[in-house]
């Protein structure tokens, strides 16, 4: 197995290089468009990262007292759920049973306890805002060769960095991708 490598910064010509690189995705064939946002996010990680830290801060600036009330109130929903889940036999089969129905129940409760302490918009501000416009970005940007040969070391094993372990335990490497299209397709076509 291979070492687990922080992948460089990328520069920011690379990661905006200028609307010539960017194009609107290609709605109709959708494992197309989930190739090109998985091969962004192995390859510009180190930028993304960047990108959540810098606007978590200037929201947490922003309203200090509403993010770390709702990064509380998350945190302490998460452990509690996870305490729960490990120590409540029947909290535990419950989680077995029905995974995503927990997870959905958490972020309901975590919702309502945030909505009492104020802090629900502001953090969700803090963790949205960023997601939303990573996506974006890894949606628009046309992929170029350096791209796509790391993202074959990393399919191939031959390097490995945090947001392939994360895309893993997510399911989004390239096995799981052509059942994803093909389940896709199939939707599409009834």
């Amino acid at each position: 197995m291979a070492k687990v490598e922080i992948a460089p910064l990328r520069s920011l010509d690379d990661f905006f290089p200028g609307s010539e690189r960017f194009s609107k995705p290609d709605t109709q064939d959708l494992a197309k468009w989930n190739n090109r946002v998985v091969s962004n996010l192995l390859y510009y990680q180190t930028n993304y990262l960047l990108v959540i830290i810098v606007i978590f801060m200037l929201v947490g600036l922003w309203n200090p007292v509403g993010m770390f009330t709702g990064g509380a109130v998350i945190t302490s929903v998460i452990i509690g759920s996870v305490w729960a889940g490990e120590n409540k036999a029947m909290i535990k089969s419950f989680k077995r049973d029905n995974p995503t129905l927990f997870v959905f129940l958490v972020l309901v409760v975590s919702y309502l306890l945030m909505s009492l302490f104020g802090g629900v918009m502001v953090f969700l501000l803090g963790i949205k805002l960023p997601l939303l416009l990573i996506f974006a970005h890894a949606s628009l940007r046309l992929r170029n060769m350096k791209n796509k040969l790391e993202n074959k070391m990393e399919s191939a094993g031959l390097k490995k960095s945090p947001m392939s372990i994360i895309l893993e335990a997510l399911g989004q490497q390239e096995e799981n991708l052509s059942k994803v299209q093909s389940f896709l397709e199939s939707k599409l076509n009834e």
